[in-house]
C-alpha cells in the first residue's frame, strides 16, 4: 500500500512538473492551431506585420450584436474569431459588440450618429419557414488609434446575390477589411499621388469618392501640365517627386511637350493609370427629345506614345449584350409616369474572369461607351484584366446612338468570333520611351531612351471613375446607380489598381484569398424540419440517456457482487 502511494505521489509531482515547464515555455513560445481546411483563421503575412504597427491601444466597436438573422449571426462569429486572432498577436487591440437598437430610448440617437459618420443601416427580409418580417442590421465596425478614426464595412454588397451569397463573400473579404483599416490608422503615409490636370480632365467632384478613397492610404495633390509650355525640365523635376501619376478622362488633345514630361516620367520608374476615352459619348446627351447623340472619335495626341508602350485605345464603342440596367419612361398612366427597366448594351457590365490579384473576387464593374484595347507585341508583359462578354462587338465611329437600341433584338449568331474585347490591361516591364530616336520638343540632358522597371494600368472608359451626385449635388458612394439602385464594384477595382500600382500588393492578395464556407441549406432544412431537430436536439440527448442508462448498469452490476 505504502509502495503504491509512493508511486502516485511520484506520479504526481512529475505532471506537475511537466505543466510548469510547458507553461513557461508558453510564455517565451507562441503559435496557435488553425485546423479548418482553408486556414480560414490563419492570419497572412501582411496582416501580422500590420498588427505589429499598433504601439499604442486601438479599439474596435462592431455594431452587429442582438436577435440577428442566421446568416448575419454566423457573420458576427466570424468576425468575433478573426478580430480574437488579430488580439491574440497584439493585447493593444481591444473589441467589444455593440446592438445599437438594444435600448429603445438611446437607439434613435445611436442609429442618427451613425447615419452621420456614414455607418448606413440595410434592411433585410427574415425568412423563417416561410414566415418573413423585416429586420435591420448595422454590418459596420469603426476602429479608433491615436484619435484617427476609420470604418471598417463588414458586408461585401454584391449587385443580384442572395442574402447568404452576399455574408459567404463578406466573410472571405473579413481579413481585408480589417487589416486595410488597422493600416489606414496605424501606418504613416509615403507614396504621393499625382492627379494631373491641364487637359480637359474630370473635375474633381465627380471623382471625389475615388480621391477620398486614396487620401486615406497616400499623399495625394493636383498636378498641372500648363507650365510644360514656360518651364518643362522644372515640371518633370517637380513630376518625379510623385510615385503614381493618375490621367482621369482627359478631353483635350496633349501637346508633344507634355507627352515627354509623362514619357520621361514613365522611362524613370513612374507609374501611370490611365482612364481615357477615345470616343466623344456622353449618358447625359441620350436624354433630349430625340433620345439620340452622335459619337464620334476624340484625338487625344497620345497614339504614338502608346503604340511605342505597346497598346492601342481604338475609336470605336463596345456594344455588348452583358450591358447594365438602365430606367426609361415607357408612357404615362393617369399623371404618373411609367419606367421600365431595359438593358443598356453600351454600358457593359463586366465580371471579372481572370485570377490575377487586382480582379480576383470582385463582383461587377460598370462601363459606359467603353472603347476596345489592342495589346501589340513587344518586350512589355502584358495582362488583361477586365473584358467584355462573349456576347460583345465593336461599334465603328462615328455613329448615332439612340435609346431605342433597348428594344434591339439580338442574336448569338451576331456575335460570332466578335466578344471578348480588352477594356483594362496591365502593362509591366523596361519600356522604350516614344522619343527614342526622334527630335525631343524641348532639350533635356538627362533624357533616357530605357529606364527602370515599371508598371501601368490602361482603362479604355474616363467614366469607371465617376461618382454620381445626388440632388443636393453631393458625391454618392463611387460604383453606385442612382437610375438603378445596384451598387458596382469600380471603387475596389481602382483601389486594387492604385494598391498593386504603388506595391502594397499584400493588401490585394488577401482580397483574393478563397474559402470554403458551408451553410445550411435551407430550403432542406424546412422540408425535413422536424428530422433535422431530432438529428441535432433529440439525438444528443438520446445517446446521453442510454450511455447513462448502461453505465448506471454496469455500475450495478459491478459493485453488486
Amino acid at each position: 500500500m505504502k509502495i503504491s502511494s509512493q508511486k502516485n505521489i511520484k506520479t504526481l509531482l512529475i505532471t506537475v512538473i511537466i505543466l510548469i515547464v510547458l507553461n513557461i515555455a508558453g510564455t517565451f513560445v507562441f503559435h496557435r492551431f488553425d485546423l479548418t481546411k482553408d486556414k480560414r483563421y490563419t492570419l497572412s503575412p501582411t496582416s501580422l506585420s500590420i498588427i505589429k504597427q499598433v504601439h499604442n491601444p486601438l479599439s474596435i466597436k462592431i455594431y452587429m450584436q442582438g436577435d440577428l438573422p442566421a446568416e448575419f449571426k454566423r457573420l458576427e462569429q466570424e468576425t468575433q474569431q478573426l478580430l480574437e486572432e488579430f488580439q491574440a498577436y497584439n493585447k493593444n487591440i481591444v473589441f467589444e459588440f455593440v446592438n445599437p437598437l438594444e435600448n429603445e430610448d438611446e437607439s434613435m440617437d445611436m442609429v442618427k450618429e451613425l447615419y452621420r459618420k456614414g455607418l448606413t443601416p440595410i434592411n433585410i427580409t427574415v425568412d423563417d419557414k416561410g414566415k418573413q418580417s423585416q429586420a435591420m442590421v448595422f454590418p459596420w465596425a469603426i476602429a479608433v488609434y491615436n484619435n484617427k478614426e476609420v470604418n471598417i464595412p463588414l458586408l461585401k454588397n454584391q449587385m443580384g446575390a442572395s442574402t447568404t451569397q452576399k455574408v459567404i463573400g463578406s466573410v472571405q473579404h473579413l481579413e481585408y477589411s480589417i487589416a486595410d483599416a488597422l493600416n489606414k490608422i496605424t501606418k504613416e503615409k509615403q507614396k504621393k499621388v499625382a492627379i494631373i490636370r491641364g487637359n480637359g480632365e474630370m473635375k474633381e467632384i465627380f471623382m471625389a469618392k475615388f480621391l477620398m478613397q486614396i487620401r486615406e492610404s497616400y499623399h495625394i495633390g493636383p498636378f498641372t501640365l500648363d507650365s510644360v509650355a514656360k518651364n518643362p525640365i522644372g515640371t518633370l523635376d517637380a513630376l518625379q517627386k510623385y510615385d503614381l501619376a493618375i490621367i482621369a478622362k482627359p478631353t483635350e488633345a496633349f501637346t508633344d511637350g507634355e507627352k515627354q514630361v509623362l514619357d520621361q516620367f514613365i522611362i524613370n520608374g513612374g507609374k501611370t493609370l490611365w482612364l481615357v476615352d477615345q470616343v466623344n459619348a456622353e449618358m447625359d446627351s441620350l436624354y433630349n427629345q430625340s433620345g439620340a447623340t452622335l459619337a464620334y472619335p476624340r484625338d487625344l495626341n497620345l497614339n504614338d506614345m502608346f503604340f511605342k508602350y505597346g497598346f492601342r485605345i481604338n475609336p470605336d464603342l463596345v456594344k455588348d449584350e452583358q450591358g447594365s440596367p438602365i430606367k426609361l419612361a415607357t408612357g404615362e398612366q393617369g399623371s404618373a409616369t411609367q419606367y421600365q427597366d431595359f438593358i443598356w448594351k453600351f454600358a457593359p457590365q463586366v465580371k471579372p474572369e481572370s485570377r490575377h490579384p487586382i480582379v480576383k473576387n470582385l463582383g461587377g464593374i460598370k462601363f459606359d461607351f467603353a472603347n476596345p484595347i489592342d495589346t501589340l507585341k513587344n518586350s512589355i508583359k502584358k495582362t488583361v484584366l477586365l473584358q467584355s462578354s462573349p456576347y460583345s462587338k465593336k461599334i465603328g465611329t462615328p455613329a448615332e446612338i439612340n435609346l431605342n437600341i433597348v428594344t434591339e433584338e439580338a442574336s448569338p449568331k451576331d456575335y460570332i468570333n466578335k466578344g471578348n474585347i480588352p477594356l483594362s490591361v496591365l502593362l509591366e516591364g523596361d519600356f522604350h520611351s516614344m522619343y527614342e530616336n526622334r527630335v525631343l520638343p524641348f532639350e533635356q540632358k538627362t533624357f533616357q531612351t530605357k529606364g527602370k522597371t515599371t508598371k501601368m494600368i490602361v482603362i479604355s472608359d474616363g467614366d469607371l471613375v465617376r461618382n454620381q451626385l445626388d440632388k443636393n449635388l453631393t458625391p454618392v458612394e463611387l460604383g453606385y446607380d442612382q437610375r438603378s439602385g445596384n451598387l458596382y464594384d469600380n471603387k475596389d477595382f481602382l483601389m486594387n489598381c492604385v494598391n498593386y500600382l504603388l506595391d502594397d500588393t499584400g493588401l490585394i492578395n488577401i482580397r483574393s484569398k478563397d474559402l470554403n464556407l458551408p451553410l445550411l441549406d435551407k430550403e432542406k432544412v424546412y422540408q425535413e424540419y422536424t428530422i433535422t431537430q431530432f438529428i441535432t436536439i433529440g439525438l444528443p440527448i438520446l445517446i446521453l440517456l442510454v450511455f447513462g442508462l448502461v453505465f448506471t448498469f454496469l455500475r450495478k452490476r459491478k459493485y453488486s457482487k
